[in-house]
């Protein structure tokens, strides 16, 4: 087996490691902190919490499972065919395995050691593992299925984060929730919607450490060196004109870790006071000196 065999049969063993986890920390999170205070917090689990009250008989790893089949078809045509759906179906099974099963033994732990009855807290933690799970089964090229699948194609296809597609997604059967269990159960649900999404980005996208600034100048000869001199970073530079001024100005284009930025704007303004500067957020910087790139 060559090098390259060897890198992808490491890439597809971590990636099956990172989805298997993923769907069990979210597994986890549903069923012990969310399902048994009814926080149905959106997905077609949320929905199964509702008909579960209703109808007992059918239980709500059941419910998910059967629902899930139309939405597999959506994500097969849509979301990768057959490495997404052989994947999303991996996902489905155990998780909708792990939330009938997992809650018997791991309350047996529970009895000894309970972790809270609090329904606040149940709400937030329930949000943030979930969603932590969620954002390694995303990282995965998979979802554990149900609105899942609608929220990753809509993230796909438009650029709205998660945690905004979950809302839309959701917010519909966050209000069900309202009319069954009452406001106070759905305003619980709304907040750990929220916070499942945003732990999602956060592990999709890691923390932002980098700052991207783009300097408007007319003394490029002096303010290059500078920063290339005393930030050690590289840049790009273009040459440009004002829409106002018509006078030709140079467009440098730099990116900093996060700390760097004081002093960025300190080396401008000692070279070139009236330098017009715009410093934005970068969510990923990859490349020499900051984050490698790989597959």
């Amino acid at each position: 087996m060559n090098r390259k065999h060897l890198s992808i049969l490491a890439r597809e063993v971590r990636r099956w490691f990172l989805l298997t986890i993923g769907v069990i920390i979210s597994a986890f999170a549903f069923a012990i902190f969310l399902m048994p205070h009814n926080i149905a917090a959106g997905g077609i689990s949320g929905i199964g919490i509702i008909v579960n009250h209703f109808f007992p008989a059918i239980t709500v790893s059941g419910f998910y499972l059967i629902m899930n089949i139309p939405l597999l078809l959506v994500g097969f045509f849509f979301l990768g065919r057959w490495r997404f759906l052989v994947g999303t179906i991996y996902s489905v099974f155990l998780y909708s395995a792990a939330i009938e099963y997992l809650p018997p033994y791991v309350q047996l732990y529970l009895d000894h050691w309970p972790l809270t009855n609090d329904l606040l807290l149940s709400a937030i933690y329930g949000g943030l593992v979930e969603g932590i799970g969620g954002g390694l089964v995303y990282a995965a090229g998979a979802t554990v299925g149900g609105t899942a699948i609608i929220g990753r194609l809509v993230q796909i296809k438009s650029g709205i984060p998660l945690s905004q597609v979950y809302l839309f997604v959701d917010g519909t059967i966050v209000i069900a929730v309202a009319v069954v269990f009452g406001w106070e159960i759905a305003l619980y649900a709304l907040l750990t919607l929220l916070l499942s999404g945003l732990a999602s980005d956060y592990v999709l996208e890691g923390p932002s450490r980098a700052r991207t600034a783009t300097i408007i100048t007319s003394k490029r000869e002096e303010l290059i060196p500078a920063l290339l001199e005393e930030l050690g970073r590289g840049l790009t530079f273009w040459e440009g004109f004002g829409g106002y001024t018509e006078e030709s100005r140079t467009i440098i284009l730099c990116t900093v870790y996060r700390p760097q930025v004081n002093e960025l704007k300190q080396i401008v303004h000692r070279i070139d006071p009236t330098a017009f500067v715009v410093i934005d957020t970068t969510q990923q910087a990859i490349g020499e000196g900051f984050s490698r790139l790989s597959g």
